[in-house]
């Protein structure tokens, strides 16, 4: 009998155990951490000095600290009972990131957290051809040096009509920034606002996009020193037939 369940690695009863309690206190707990995960940030390099219990965070590469320096970059860090608990993630699991108030999920193909796009299906034909309205969104948190690359991206093989932004924290370093693409910095919008709740809908010509592609913020007048900028990509994506 296996000792663990394949998904969720939840320890399994085995038989004749003794105190069984242990093993299915054990399982509770994972489930608790890792069903309808909500973790506080992704992007504090540095484990907390004074965690809550219960409190979870995703592990950013590079992360620091007596337990953290040790987990897997991209692990759900869960302190619970007065130590930290790493739990690597699977292909497609979601968590809610409470700093920047969205959704995202493991790409195992990526190795990275994505911020999970939504999309509203517009139009089916008997074939199984469709129409979707598509939108991803994200913040990019801590900006620093000349530029910063989304982690979502434009669809590969989609029409893109607009990105959005608002500067969600003071920008410093930079008097202003570009939001656009690799080859094209002020695609979406030039010179753009560094106080906090500067916004700009940069709407375009209806542009076919080939392959995935990040969204580009550009520093003006020095380098990104700090801050964050909410940005939202605006797209249509066409579905192929059913085989």
């Amino acid at each position: 009998m296996s000792q663990t369940s394949p998904t969720l690695q939840l320890p399994l009863v085995q038989p004749a155990q003794a105190q069984k309690h242990v093993t299915v206190n054990e399982a509770l707990l994972r489930l608790d951490a890792l069903v309808r995960t909500v973790v506080e940030s992704r992007t504090l390099a540095a484990q907390p000095a004074e965690p809550g219990e219960g409190a979870s965070w995703l592990i950013p590469a590079g992360a620091s600290g007596d337990d953290w320096s040790g987990f897997g970059a991209g692990d759900i860090a869960v302190f619970r009972d007065g130590s930290w608990q790493a739990y690597s993630p699977q292909d497609g699991w979601q968590v809610h990131v409470r700093d920047e108030a969205c959704d995202v999920h493991w790409d195992e193909l990526g190795s990275r957290w994505r911020a999970a796009p939504t999309e509203q299906r517009l139009a089916e034909g008997v074939t199984g051809g469709a129409i979707l309205a598509w939108l991803g969104d994200e913040v990019v948190e801590g900006l620093t040096g000349s530029s910063v690359d989304s982690t979502i991206v434009i669809p590969a093989r989609s029409v893109v009509f607009g990105v959005s932004v608002r500067t969600r924290e003071a920008i410093t370093g930079a008097s202003s920034f570009d939001c656009g693409i690799a080859g094209d910095a002020s695609k979406f919008g030039g010179s753009l606002g560094v106080a906090a709740g500067a916004s700009n809908i940069g709407v375009i010509g209806p542009t076919a996009i080939y392959a995935d592609t990040p969204i580009v913020l550009t520093a003006n007048g020095g380098d990104f020193t700090g801050g964050s900028v909410a940005i939202a990509i605006h797209a249509w994506c066409p579905v192929a037939p059913d085989a």
